[in-house]
């Protein structure tokens, strides 16, 4: 998989909200990139669910070696996206 673009499930009816006021991050997930928009998941993730309902999360490792999620979320990562990840 060349490029995946990171997901907050978040609560229902949350959103990131300009005033920083963060929603509960329910699970962290993995989506491939659409080739024709780069920047925006396709329509699942890894793990079978609707991006649709899903927040971007913005994040991309730093350098080689770091997690596909942000650090901080060790404990929300979708454990089905990580094991499709460390599959291909």
């Amino acid at each position: 998989m060349a490029s995946i673009i990171v997901l907050f499930e978040l609560e229902p009816d949350q959103e990131i909200g300009p005033d920083g006021v963060e929603p509960v991050v329910l699970l962290v997930h993995a989506a491939g990139a659409d080739p024709d928009a780069p920047e925006d998941p396709l329509p699942q993730t890894l793990c079978g669910l609707d991006t649709d309902a899903m927040e971007h999360a913005h994040y991309r490792p730093a350098r080689p070696g770091e997690p596909w999620y942000p650090p901080a979320l060790y404990d929300k990562r979708c454990r089905e996206c990580q094991a499709v990840l460390k599959s291909v």
